[in-house]
């Protein structure tokens, strides 16, 4: 009877120390779990520059006005970039590099082909590297840029949490992982929740489309040959789509051909959630958005409501701009140091 005493007493301190292996192991996974995946957000604060860099927002603001006041695309250009950033390995300012060698980046990459207005956050670079040397990366100035852009644009602005790395690579390859114009509203989800962005994320943020302009290409597919059933997309208005098939004919020579995303283009506004309602969108993944319960209900929300969708695409752009991998601060935003 004693030895079976003891015999249990034995096992029941095995089953202790097993016990307490397993615990200690399932907390160092979740502490290593929580850091890996906040040390981004918590990498960034509001006052990182606050010593080392007091001027460089007004430094940053004052560059991108004067480069709007020469054309009046930069806004939606910075907006745009800043977005197809922080969607490939996070907003390093990987898509400032540009291609060297074999290697092609991801600025020549073909979803960012039209892409444009580079030389903006170059010279504000070498305006900020001038004032404060070696401290500010690239990254941190396209955030800081493309809030003044929706500003310069009418719309909100926002502390830009400040701190992000300059990343060392760009490959134009992985642009393929940028969401399509043609996505569906699965594909558009899946392409956000891998960054950690909500369903009410991907909505605030398309937002953005109420500035800029689009080349055929990333619409052709709904104004001709739509399916084996319809020629233009039924969701179309046809007048719409006349008017479209007009500025984009089949033998497009002009590559630059192409219609702004909303007819107030350089005005952020909610314009473009009451255009989804009529069917004027542009873009399959604009349409889209409509084809889910949650993301519809956003579209009526955001149009009847500027301040609405205000307040939401500023959450939204703190969140995605706070996704950050980088590791060095580029002295030349167009080369690795």
């Amino acid at each position: 009877m004693q030895n079976e005493l003891k015999a249990t007493l034995n096992l029941i301190k095995e089953d202790k120390v097993v016990f307490k292996m397993a615990l200690l192991i399932a907390v160092l996974t979740l502490v290593l779990l929580v850091s890996a995946s906040t040390s981004p957000a918590i990498a960034l604060s509001l006052n990182h520059y606050e010593k080392t860099c007091p001027d460089v927002e007004s430094i940053v603001a004052k560059a991108v006005e004067r480069a709007t006041m020469k054309d009046k695309t930069v806004p939606a250009a910075l907006l745009r970039m800043h977005f197809h950033d922080c969607f490939i390995r996070g907003c390093d300012a990987s898509v400032l590099l540009y291609s060297k060698g074999n290697n092609k980046a991801e600025k020549d990459g073909p979803a960012n082909l039209s892409l444009h207005g580079f030389y903006v956050i170059e010279n504000t670079k070498k305006e900020v590297e001038a004032a404060c040397p070696g401290v500010v990366s690239c990254a941190d100035i396209l955030a800081f840029a493309a809030r003044d852009a929706v500003v310069l644009s009418g719309g909100p602005t926002w502390e830009v949490p400040k701190g992000r790395k300059d990343g060392r690579t760009s490959k134009a390859s992985e642009t393929i992982q940028l969401p399509a114009p043609t996505f569906n509203i699965s594909q558009l989800q899946q392409s956000f929740s891998q960054r950690g962005l909500s369903m009410d994320d991907l909505v605030a943020l398309s937002g953005g489309h109420t500035i800029g302009f689009s080349h055929c290409s990333s619409f052709q597919n709904r104004i001709r040959n739509f399916n084996a059933t319809h020629d233009i997309d039924p969701t179309m208005p046809p007048s719409f789509a006349a008017s479209l098939r007009n500025v984009c004919p089949i033998k497009n020579k002009a590559k630059t051909a192409g219609a702004t995303m909303d007819p107030s283009s350089t005005a952020f506004d909610n314009t473009y959630f009451k255009l989804i309602l009529q069917g004027k969108t542009l873009f399959s993944s604009d349409q889209a958005l409509l084809t889910n319960p949650k993301t519809k209900g956003l579209v009526y929300k955001f149009a009847s409501s500027k301040q609405s969708f205000e307040k939401a695409f500023v959450n939204s752009m703190i969140k995605m701009s706070s996704l950050n991998g980088g590791q060095e601060i580029r002295k030349d935003c167009r080369v690795v140091n």
